[in-house]
C-alpha cells in the first residue's frame, strides 16, 4: 500500500481554459473565488508529490444498481498534441480471456509482475503547475495508451519506462476526448519496449478476480498494485471536476481493487496478466481521501478500438489530433467595479490575473491586470470570448492582441503555442 499522507488543497485559480490550464485540486473543495472582479494570486509552489492529476468529482452510476457518491477522477492533467504521422498501423487485437494464471500464483504482486515493465509514469506541465498519470506501453516504439484526461491541456509531458534510467518526452497522437482515450508517442527513437497484452472484455462477468496497476499519488517507481473483484458491469458515469465541465462514460468495468490519485491510465488485468480495462475514476466518500475502493474502467475493447482508429488516421469527428492555440494567461470578466480599481477606461474585456513565464503572452509583454479587447481583430468582452477568438487560430499563428491598462492602450504581435483540447 502506498501512504496516504495529509495534503492541503492547492488555491484553485479561474482561467479560461483555452488560454492557460488550471492548478489542479488535489483533495479539497475549491475554495470560493474573490469577490466581483478581484484576481485571485497565482497559484503558490506545492510539493511535487502533491501535485498529482487528481481532481474532486461527482460519480453518478446510472446503469444497473443506480447510487452516487462524493469522488476524484484519478489524474487529470496535459501534454500538447501535434499532428498524426508515419503510415497507418496494424491494428492491435484483444486475445481470448486466460481466466488462470500462467505460473499458479495469483496474488496481486505477482500477476502484476508480467505487467509492470509495460506500464509507465506520465508527467505532465499544466501552465506553472504539474501532475502524474499512467500509461500502458502498447508497442515496441513507444506507443503508449492513457486517459485524456491524464493529457489534456498540457504543454509538456515526460514518461518513465520502468527499469530504464532515461526520462523519455512524448507527444499526443490522437484523443477521443468524449471516451477519455488518448493515444500518446515517445519522441525519442526507441526500440524493444515490453509491451502489454489485451483480453477481450466482453466476456467478464461480476465477480472476476482484477488487479488494478497504477503510478499511486504519482511517485514513481514499481507501479503499485491492488486485488479486488468485478463489482459490476455497463456502468456510466458522470464525472465532474467542480465546475462547469463534466464527462459521461458508457460502458464501464466498475471493481473493488483500491486505486488512488496518478493511477488513472493504468492497467486493470485478469489473472494472468492482460489488461481488461483502463483504469479511468473513482468513487470516494470524503473530500480528502486518498483512495477509492469503487473503481471504474474504460473496458479494453472499447480503448483498443478507438486507438486502433487512431492509428488508422481515421478522420471521424469524434477524434481529435490537432492542437489548440495557447496564449499563457489567466483572466477573468471585467465589470464595472473592476474597471473602475484597475482605472481602465473600457467597460468589457477579460482581465489578466496571471502570466505563466516564458508564455507567448510573457514574451508579448502582456502584465498581469491588463484588460485585453481584443485577439487577431475579434473584439474580447469576457473570458468566453477570449477563448474563442484564441481558439480560432492554430498553433503557431501570429496574431494582433489589445490590450489596457491604467497607463493606455497597447497592441503587440503574439505567437501563439499550443496545447491539447
Amino acid at each position: 500500500m502506498s501512504e496516504q499522507r495529509p495534503v492541503e488543497p492547492v488555491q484553485p485559480a479561474q482561467p479560461d481554459q483555452s488560454l492557460m490550464p488550471a492548478p489542479t485540486e488535489p483533495f479539497g473543495p475549491a475554495t470560493a473565488p474573490p469577490p466581483g472582479w478581484m484576481p485571485p494570486p497565482p497559484p503558490a509552489p506545492v510539493p511535487m508529490w502533491n501535485r498529482i492529476a487528481a481532481y474532486l468529482v461527482l460519480i453518478a452510476v446510472i446503469a444497473a444498481a443506480a447510487g452516487a457518491g462524493i469522488g476524484w477522477s484519478l489524474a487529470r492533467a496535459t501534454n500538447p498534441q501535434t499532428a498524426q504521422s508515419n503510415t497507418p498501423q496494424s491494428p492491435i487485437v484483444a486475445a481470448t480471456p486466460n481466466t488462470g494464471s500462467t505460473n499458479g500464483n495469483t496474488t496481486a504482486d505477482a500477476i502484476a509482475a508480467r505487467v509492470d515493465p509495460a506500464i509507465v509514469d506520465i508527467n505532465t506541465t499544466i501552465g506553472t503547475s504539474a501532475a502524474a498519470g499512467t500509461g500502458m506501453i502498447i508497442s515496441s516504439s513507444g506507443e503508449i495508451l492513457t486517459n485524456n484526461h491524464v493529457v489534456t491541456g498540457s504543454t509538456s509531458i515526460t514518461v518513465t519506462v520502468q527499469g530504464r534510467s532515461q526520462t523519455y518526452s512524448a507527444h499526443v497522437v490522437g484523443v477521443d476526448i468524449s471516451q477519455d482515450v488518448a493515444l500518446i508517442q515517445v519522441d525519442q527513437t526507441v526500440s524493444g519496449l515490453p509491451t502489454v497484452k489485451f483480453a477481450n472484455s466482453s466476456s467478464l462477468k461480476v465477480g472476476d478476480t482484477v488487479v488494478a496497476i497504477g503510478n499511486a499519488l504519482g511517485q514513481g517507481g514499481t507501479p503499485h498494485a491492488t486485488q479486488g473483484q468485478i463489482t459490476d458491469l455497463d456502468q456510466t458515469i458522470t464525472a465532474s471536476t467542480g465546475g462547469n465541465s463534466s464527462e459521461t462514460l458508457n460502458g464501464m468495468i466498475q471493481s473493488d481493487a483500491l486505486i488512488y490519485e496518478g493511477d488513472s491510465g493504468g492497467a486493470l488485468v485478469n489473472t494472468a496478466g492482460q489488461v481488461v480495462g483502463m483504469i479511468t475514476a473513482g468513487q470516494a466518500q470524503g473530500f480528502r481521501s486518498a483512495a477509492s475502493d469503487v473503481g471504474y474502467a474504460i473496458p479494453s475493447n472499447t480503448a483498443l478500438d478507438i486507438v486502433n482508429r487512431i492509428r488508422a488516421h481515421d478522420q471521424s469527428p469524434d477524434l481529435t489530433y490537432k492542437q489548440q492555440g495557447y496564449m499563457g494567461v489567466q483572466v477573468q470578466t471585467l465589470d464595472s467595479a473592476g474597471a473602475a480599481q484597475l482605472g481602465v477606461n473600457v467597460s468589457a474585456g477579460a482581465v489578466v490575473t496571471a502570466v505563466v513565464p516564458g508564455s507567448p503572452a510573457a514574451n508579448a509583454g502582456i502584465p498581469r491586470y491588463a484588460v485585453i479587447t481584443s485577439v487577431g481583430g475579434q473584439a474580447v468582452t469576457s473570458t468566453d470570448t477570449l477563448g474563442t477568438a484564441v481558439k480560432s487560430h492554430q498553433p503557431g499563428d501570429q496574431v494582433s492582441v489589445t490590450w489596457v491598462t491604467s497607463s493606455g492602450t497597447h497592441t503587440a504581435t503574439v505567437t501563439l503555442a499550443g496545447v491539447n483540447p
